[in-house]
């Protein structure tokens, strides 16, 4: 298993073969779809993208049929060719075999390696490969509140897509940066006042779960209940977002719910470093984290509104920030030349 923050970032290159440079595939894995990339690692750790294949995860029965299909998609690297493979999932991942938290599969590294060829492979959390995306792709984010970035404090990625992805950076000796995953999304979401309790109640009979997690909410799937909710319309997230504007109730009151993720996540960690938002939600909708209702939430806190109003965050909206981090994993499976 790599040591996440073992190496520090590395320049991005661009695309070209070398004979010395060795292969890693690296897949990020979500609930609506997946990707896959070839990435080129040269002898000085830079890493290359040289190729991406894109899956709708539905489409597929298991992770095996999954990968199964890579070819077919035009994918330009046999797994038995790869010299190091890191496939990023949701999900708390613990050894080698995982159940993922939004996909009714699970995935066993051995099957896989006798199935597939596979010599080094390892599956991590699919917010622990944000945040090490976001160590790579951080100098790309757009300002959402202002400040600098500081790589001596402990920073914090949140990020909505199909559920409310969590991770950590924190700084250790050497300068390095371990990365650390949460399911921080499994949470409880604290609903403050009357319309929010019932929307709490309204998710809850929607759902059929007991209580409103920060997944099901700040999420997708979260937003379109909110839509449902507020409008009586059922559309889906995409559709939403397509019409959402500043002056929508739908984008104040979900502005409002991912202030509050994201204060909620900073003070946990006492995040003074400053917050990464990544995740499909709001890389392609910013407007649901640009709204005033995002930042009147995030530094409403009646003792550390002080230190919250100093946090800088970033919106990162890499389309392949996840492909990037499991590659930058991969880094540390590579044999010794």
């Amino acid at each position: 298993m790599p040591r996440p923050g073992d190496r520090t970032a590395r320049p991005i290159r661009h695309a070209r073969h070398d004979r010395h440079d060795r292969h890693i595939l690296a897949a990020d894995i979500g609930g609506t779809s997946s990707r896959f990339g070839h990435f080129l690692a040269a002898p000085d750790g830079s890493i290359t993208l040289a190729a991406v294949a894109r899956l709708e995860t539905a489409a597929a029965e298991s992770f095996v049929d999954l990968l199964g299909r890579l070819p077919q998609a035009g994918f330009d690297l046999r797994p038995d060719a790869a010299d190091a493979a890191v496939f990023a999932v949701p999900g708390a991942v613990v050894g080698r075999s995982v159940t993922f938290a939004n996909i009714d599969w699970a995935l066993d590294l051995d099957v896989l390696a006798a199935a597939f060829g596979l010599t080094a492979s390892a599956c991590v959390n699919d917010f622990l490969a944000q945040a090490h995306g976001c160590l790579l792709l951080g100098d790309t984010a757009e300002t959402v509140l202002p400040g600098g970035m500081n790589p001596q404090l402990v920073r914090a990625v949140i990020g909505a897509g199909t559920g409310l992805g969590h991770a950590a950076l924190v700084p250790v000796e050497g300068g390095r940066v371990l990365a650390l995953a949460s399911e921080a999304g499994q949470a409880a979401f604290p609903f403050a006042d009357g319309q929010e309790r019932e929307f709490g109640r309204f998710l809850c009979a929607a759902t059929g779960e007991s209580y409103a997690r920060g997944d099901s909410v700040v999420s997708g799937p979260g937003l379109a209940c909110l839509h449902r909710f507020l409008t009586g319309e059922d559309l889906s997230p995409a559709a939403i977002s397509a019409r959402l504007t500043p002056g929508h109730p739908t984008t104040a009151l979900f502005a409002r719910f991912y202030g509050r993720a994201a204060r909620q996540y900073v003070l946990g960690l006492v995040a003074a470093g400053g917050l990464y938002v990544s995740g499909g939600v709001a890389a392609k909708t910013p407007l649901l984290v640009t709204h005033p209702e995002f930042s009147r939430e995030f530094h409403d806190s009646p003792t550390y509104g002080g230190l919250l109003r100093k946090t800088p965050v970033r919106l990162v909206r890499h389309e392949h920030v996840g492909l990037f981090g499991a590659a930058r994993i991969a880094l540390d499976l590579l044999p010794s030349a």
